[in-house]
């Protein structure tokens, strides 16, 4: 597979990105954690563990990380930016 770039570097940490960022920018546009799982239509316990700091990952959907970009109002690229 030549002309394939092999320098592709991946976060080896994309939950704990993902998990800070939702945090900042809901801090960000004022809202609390239990606002913004009942405007995305999720459970309060969900939005909270999905912003702990666990070190296990907690997984979801895409639907539901499209769900808090909305909420949000931020591109879901800038929800996986370092």
């Amino acid at each position: 597979m030549s002309g394939l770039k092999n320098n592709i570097e991946f976060d080896n940490d994309i939950y704990n990105t993902i998990r800070q960022n939702i945090k900042r920018y809901r801090k960000e546009k004022g809202i609390t954690s239990a606002e913004l799982a009942e405007m995305a239509g999720l459970s309060h316990d969900f939005i909270r563990q999905l912003q702990s700091n666990s070190k296990k990952p907690y997984n979801f959907s895409v639907e539901t990380f499209y769900k808090i970009s909305v909420v949000l109002d931020v591109s879901m690229d800038k929800l996986i930016e370092k």
